[in-house]
């Protein structure tokens, strides 16, 4: 159940009797910054408690274009829009405020699907439960889904934080599309994919979710940031949140994602 940088993976199986879609895996090169950084940092306390302070945002002539990494092996097409994408799995709350701007003109695009897709705090992903050798209820949703940027460029994601999977850090997936189209049933079609990247989590805060349950019973060995075969250490620009909160009253991640239309 690892991401391979190099290699496109394996196209999954079929889910529950639904065709599962792949688009072209895109690989991140790091040639093609632009400028000024996007917004997040690192957070500096060793402790639960997590502060940090962003960077520029995207407001001035040029911006950074955030890299584009492996779609990886657990993509499922046609998601639902929803801002809550949970779908009452447990573990810490985690709130996404992701701005999405032109990375060549810095100027946020309304109205892109900003979609997430990550595994459970046991390191499982919906529609393939059992991957990571735990054994729970599959609805093939699970912490899964989009939504549209507001007038502003940001898009506003509920879940939760994510655990951990054999061979990769803790992360989460997203792509962002425009000109989607929604439908009446809740998913969308149409448009263009314009990013396939990744979220990544300082391991100071990773370090303090993993003592807490339900994480904590996730027997699978955990790979950290420096250990990690696809986070080149590049921060914001690589998709590394800014984090803010605690184990207990949960988290808020943000970050400015630079894109190419």
């Amino acid at each position: 159940m690892t991401d391979t940088p190099h290699v496109p993976a394996e196209v999954p199986p079929n889910v529950a009797g639904r065709p599962v879609g792949r688009r072209t895996v895109l690989f991140g090169t790091g040639a093609a910054v632009a400028g000024l950084a996007v917004g997040g940092c690192t957070t500096t306390e060793p402790s639960p408690t997590a502060t940090a302070t962003p960077t520029a945002t995207g407001t001035g002539d040029v911006c950074t274009l955030t890299k584009e990494l492996t779609e990886g092996p657990y993509y499922l097409d046609g998601q639902l829009v929803r801002a809550d994408i949970t779908d009452g799995k447990a573990g810490i709350p985690l709130k996404l405020s992701l701005t999405v701007v032109d990375a060549g003109t810095c100027e946020p695009l309304p109205d892109a699907l900003v979609e997430l897709w990550h595994s459970d705090a046991l390191g499982e992903y919906s529609g393939f439960v059992g991957r990571n050798g735990h054994d729970e209820p599959d609805n093939g949703t699970f912490l899964r889904g989009g939504v549209l940027t507001d007038s502003g460029g940001v898009a506003a994601i509920t879940t939760v934080y994510p655990g951990w999977y054999r061979g990769r850090c803790i992360h989460i997936h997203v792509k962002v599309h425009t000109n989607v189209t929604p439908t009446s049933d809740g998913h969308f079609t149409g448009g263009q994919e314009i990013h396939t990247g990744q979220l990544f989590f300082d391991e100071k805060v990773t370090d303090a979710v993993a003592r807490v349950t339900p994480y904590s019973t996730n027997s699978v060995t955990r790979t950290t940031l420096d250990q990690d075969s696809i986070y080149d250490e590049g921060g914001a620009t690589s998709g590394l949140l800014t984090l803010t909160g605690t184990t207990s009253t949960g988290y808020t991640g943000t970050l400015t994602l630079g894109v190419e239309r």
